[in-house]
């Protein structure tokens, strides 16, 4: 049978081999074009800025304008040179490349922030290793001026806190210009940056540093809002701030007891729900929770680090949203957060990316007809056409 089939192989034109395989090259580059470029314009063209309510006496340009349009995402996870095996470190920031430079040139935002864990391997990588590391984020997130881009410390940044050392944190500091109790003000909307691994409470430098700065702010921003207990004898020499309630920017989320209560698709995984959370591990302390709230009344509060998403109010009334890892390392669904923003009010909405089973399900799909059409041209598969029609002429000739 194989050696008949050969020979009808070897009988078949030049031309009309040439041409089948032109045809088998042009099937699999489409395919590979689609899942590995076309597919992230596809899925993200379909996601839309939130509409944000406005005062009535604002005009509809004055509220476009006043608008500031934000990207948020978390846990990034560059792989390093010691776990990272040089496949999956192709495959994953290719995907996280391609989603990133699609979107920012679908959605244009005007700032775009990264909830820490940017790398994977920070907490413990040589200078040489975080060059690398440096280098390849810098080309994945690569943006245009009119975007710009505020990186949070994460634990896998600068190590949890029994790893963090000052040399670690001056040099993601220095990288991304980034201070925990750093103030970015934008469209009078007022962003608060949080070190939440120094967030600790036991006096070491960095955290000392960190929670004198993290309190001179709020009262800066107390002061700017105009409390009822902050007098103006108390503020008459602070510098005045946009009078906007701030929102703050962490990567550890703040105490909770566990995932129990979230909902939703990218929700941690039914089996993971109920397992209780370590303080100063996967959220911040009570007490480091209750100071955040007391000093700086947000009224949103954007969080990472769990890999899964979830939304929480504190004392009430204050919203925190984690953001989901946008790595497909972390999840087979990984999203980012779109939010437009005013001084006043918010509206958020969440972006999928696509998901890695179907991507997989579309090569295996091709995969498969492929292999068809490749039996069928050399005969080994006899097209269900001739195939009725031989059945017919047997039952005939009997």
């Amino acid at each position: 049978m194989l050696g008949s089939s050969s020979t009808t192989v070897k009988n078949l034109p030049l031309k009309r081999r040439l041409c089948f395989l032109l045809k088998l090259v042009c099937f699999v580059s489409s395919v590979l074009i689609f899942c590995e470029f076309l597919i992230y314009y596809v899925v993200i063209f379909q996601c839309q800025w939130p509409d944000v309510k406005s005062g009535a006496h604002m005009s509809e340009k004055e509220t476009s304008s006043s608008v500031l349009k934000a990207i948020i995402l978390a846990d990034t996870h560059l792989l390093g040179e010691i776990k990272g095996h040089w496949l999956d470190k192709l495959r994953r920031e290719w995907q996280m490349e391609r989603s990133f430079q699609t979107a920012i040139w679908l959605l244009q935002p005007d700032i775009v922030f990264i909830l820490g864990d940017v790398f994977d391997e920070g907490k413990w990588s040589s200078p040489q290793a975080w060059a690398d590391d440096v280098r390849r984020f810098q080309k994945m997130f690569r943006h245009s001026g009119f975007t710009e881009l505020v990186v949070i410390a994460g634990n896998h940044d600068i190590g949890f806190h029994y790893e963090m050392t000052t040399y670690k944190v001056n040099r993601f500091e220095k990288l991304f210009n980034f201070t925990s109790g750093k103030l970015i003000t934008r469209k009078g909307i007022n962003f608060v940056l949080v070190n939440s691994v120094a967030m600790e409470g036991d006096g070491c430098a960095v955290c000392r540093t960190s929670e004198a700065k993290l309190v001179a702010l709020s009262h800066k921003l107390n002061c700017s809002q105009q409390k009822p207990n902050y007098s103006n004898k108390r503020c008459s020499d602070v510098e005045k701030l946009p009078a906007s309630e701030p929102i703050l920017l962490q990567h550890y989320p703040l105490y909770r007891k566990s995932d129990a209560e979230c909902t939703g698709e990218d929700s941690a995984p039914p089996e993971e729900k109920n397992i209780p959370f370590k303080e100063k591990y996967d959220v911040l302390s009570q007490e480091a929770s209750q100071k955040l709230l007391w000093w700086f009344q947000p009224r949103l509060i954007l969080s990472g680090h769990t890999h899964s998403a979830c939304e929480v109010l504190h004392a009430g009334k204050i919203p925190e949203i984690s953001v989901p890892s946008f790595s497909w390392r972390n999840r087979n669904n990984p999203s980012f957060i779109m939010g437009s923003i005013t001084p006043t009010d918010f509206s958020l909405q969440k972006c999928f990316l696509p998901f890695e089973s179907r991507v997989f399900t579309i090569y295996c799909a091709a995969g498969a007809l492929l292999v068809i059409l490749v039996l069928a041209h050399v005969q080994l598969l006899t097209p269900p056409f001739y195939f009725a029609q031989r059945l017919i002429s047997k039952h005939k000739a009997v």
